[in-house]
């Protein structure tokens, strides 16, 4: 369990911070990228929460704060750790239950639409776009970390399918509330 009892500790003000083996590393470090990354993800489904009514989609998002603390703790600790807290595959699985679930009501997509529709919405599609540069950054660790090519994350795989379950959320919450705003391909030229 975690027991912070002082939030500055003044560690980091030298530019670097600390890791859960308690290796320093700098803040400009693939790795903190990442982590800053999947932190400004679970801050962005904090706000879309409470845009949200939706008693159903609120506990998915919840849950999944829980499983981006995981993500977040696995990423903070490289290489083999006795004990170390590492996402579990049926937490991808879980989400993509859910995501399924959510998807199968809706109509098909016939255009691409506009990341708009309400605050829930709209913040969902925020979050969605953040899940995207959050997996980018991981992925970037990881070939900056991979002498053999290695090709599989589990924590890439979750953020793939969290950026589409949060797509879907956001379809799932404008369609409830009214209609999808469709892109129109060349809608403004003169």
């Amino acid at each position: 369990m975690v027991k912070l009892n002082k939030i500055y500790t003044r560690t980091g003000d030298a530019g670097d911070t600390g890791l859960v083996s308690g290796a320093r590393v700098p803040k400009t470090d693939a790795r903190i990228e990442a982590i800053g990354s999947v932190d400004e993800l679970n801050a962005a489904i904090g706000l879309a929460l409470a845009a949200i009514e939706d008693e159903t989609l609120s506990g998915l998002l919840s849950h999944i704060q829980h499983d981006l603390f995981d993500l977040g703790a696995d990423l903070a600790t490289p290489g083999e750790m006795e004990g170390a807290l590492r996402l579990d595959p049926a937490q991808i699985s879980w989400l993509e239950e859910r995501m399924d679930a959510l998807n199968d009501p809706l109509p098909a997509l016939t255009s691409f639409i506009l990341p708009a529709g309400g605050q829930g919405p709209a913040a969902l599609h925020l979050a969605r776009a953040i899940a995207r540069r959050a997996e980018r950054d991981v992925w970037h660790l990881t070939e900056s970390l991979a002498a053999d090519g290695t090709n599989e994350n589990p924590v890439c795989t979750y953020l793939n399918r969290l950026s589409d379950f949060l797509f879907i959320a956001a379809r799932h919450t404008t369609l409830a509330q009214g209609e999808e705003v469709l892109w129109q391909p060349g809608k403004n030229r003169s």
